[in-house]
C-alpha cells in the first residue's frame, strides 16, 4: 500500500514539473540534433529573442486567471511599436537630442498603449461582451490603427543609441582585458568582437525586472488573491465584497499595458517598428506559453512563473528548428501541439497539475 502512493506521489510531482522535464528533454533533444546549441551565444539568442514574448505571457497570465483572454495583445504590441518608433524618429530628426528622443517615444507609447486594454475591460465588465469577441475587435482595431500610421512600411531611422540599449548586454569579457559592465572592454580592434564574450542581454533584465514586480503582485498581494478568486469562482468573489467589475477592467489593462512595454522593446532590439512583425502570430504564442506553464483557460490557476518555462519551451523550439535547419512551419504545428497537449492534461488529468 505504501508502495503505491509512493508511486501515484511521484506521478503527481513528475506531472506537476512536466514543464521543466520536457525543456530539459527539448535541450537534450536539440544539443544533438544542432552544432553548438548550448553556446553562450546561442542561450543569448535564446534570452533576446524571448524578452517580448515574456512580456506579452506575462499580461495574459493575469487575463487568463480570471478565466478570460487576451486576442488583441499581439498587435498591441505592434501598434506602441509603430507610435513609439514615429515619435523617436520624428523628434530626433526635428534636432532633439537621442536621450530625449528615445525616452518620450516610450512614455508616449506606453500611455496610449493602456487605452486598448482599458476598453477591453470595460466592455467585458461593463457590457459584458465575452472577452474572445471584446478583444477580437480591439485586434482589428489596434492593426489598423498601426497600419494607417506606418502606411504598412516599418518605421526606421531611430537614434542608434535605441539599437544599443536593447542589443546591450550586462556583462562583456574579452581575454587579457577583463570583465566590462554595459559595454565592451576598451580596446578592443573591430576585428577581436567575434572573440568578445557577451553576457546576459539588457532586454531580459529589462524584463526580469518588470515581470518579478507584477510576479510578486500577483502571488503576494491582495490585489493577486482577487485575481485568482475571480477566475475561480466569479459570483462567490463578488459575494465575498470584491468589486469585480473595476478589478477586471483594471486586469485589461495590465495585460495591455504589457503589451505596450513588448512594442517598446521590440523597438529598441530591433530599431524599428513595425506592426507586422510577428504580430498576428503572437497571440497564439502567448496563450501557448501561459497554458504550457500551468494554467487553465477555465480561470482561477496560473503563475507567472510557469508562463515563464511556457516561454522558454517555445524560444527552445524556435531556436531548435533554426539551428537543425526545420522549416519554419513547423514551428508552428510545434506550438499548436503542444498547446492541444497542454489543454488535455488540463482537461483530463488537473490533479497532477494542480495542487
Amino acid at each position: 500500500m505504501d508502495n503505491v502512493k509512493t508511486t501515484q506521489g511521484l506521478y503527481v510531482k513528475l506531472g506537476k514539473n512536466w514543464v521543466i522535464l520536457f525543456l530539459f528533454l527539448l535541450c537534450i533533444i536539440f544539443s544533438f540534433a544542432g552544432k553548438g546549441f548550448f553556446a553562450n551565444n546561442t542561450l543569448n539568442n535564446v534570452l533576446m529573442s524571448s524578452s517580448p514574448s515574456l512580456l506579452l505571457a506575462a499580461g495574459e497570465t493575469f487575463v487568463i486567471i480570471t478565466g478570460g483572454i487576451d486576442l488583441s495583445i499581439g498587435f498591441v504590441k505592434g501598434m506602441v511599436s509603430v507610435i513609439a518608433a514615429i515619435v523617436m524618429r520624428n523628434l530626433f530628426t526635428m534636432g532633439y537630442s537621442p536621450f530625449f528622443s528615445i525616452s518620450l517615444g516610450i512614455i508616449v507609447g506606453l500611455l496610449i498603449g493602456l487605452l486598448p486594454g482599458l476598453l477591453n475591460g470595460v466592455l467585458v465588465a461593463k457590457f459584458r461582451v465575452p472577452p474572445f469577441i471584446a478583444t477580437l475587435g480591439m485586434y482589428g482595431i489596434a492593426n489598423g490603427i498601426a497600419f494607417g500610421l506606418c502606411d504598412g512600411f516599418p518605421i526606421i531611422d531611430l537614434p542608434q543609441q535605441a539599437g544599443r540599449i536593447g542589443n546591450g548586454y550586462i556583462l562583456y569579457h574579452f581575454s587579457g582585458l577583463g570583465f566590462s559592465f554595459f559595454k565592451p572592454p576598451e580596446g578592443i580592434l573591430d576585428s577581436q568582437l567575434r572573440d568578445l564574450v557577451r553576457i546576459l542581454p539588457n532586454s531580459i533584465l529589462i524584463s526580469g525586472i518588470i515581470i518579478a514586480i507584477f510576479g510578486y503582485i500577483l502571488t503576494r498581494t491582495q490585489f493577486g488573491q482577487h485575481t485568482y478568486a475571480i477566475g475561480g469562482n466569479i459570483d462567490a468573489a463578488r459575494r465575498a465584497g470584491i468589486n469585480v467589475d473595476s478589478h477586471l477592467i483594471k486586469i485589461y489593462t495590465i495585460s495591455s499595458f504589457f503589451g505596450a512595454l513588448a512594442g517598446v522593446l521590440s523597438v529598441l532590439v530591433y530599431s524599428i517598428g513595425s506592426h507586422t512583425q510577428f504580430s498576428a502570430s503572437l497571440e497564439l504564442f502567448a496563450v501557448a506559453a501561459v497554458v504550457i506553464g500551468g494554467a487553465s483557460l477555465k480561470g482561477g490557476k496560473g503563475s507567472i512563473w510557469g508562463s515563464f518555462l511556457g516561454v522558454m519551451v517555445l524560444a527552445v523550439l524556435e531556436i531548435g528548428f533554426l539551428m537543425s535547419g526545420v522549416f519554419p512551419f513547423y514551428r508552428y504545428i510545434a506550438v499548436g501541439s503542444i498547446l492541444v497537449l497542454a489543454v488535455i492534461i488540463d482537461q483530463t488529468f488537473p490533479e497532477f497539475i494542480y495542487d
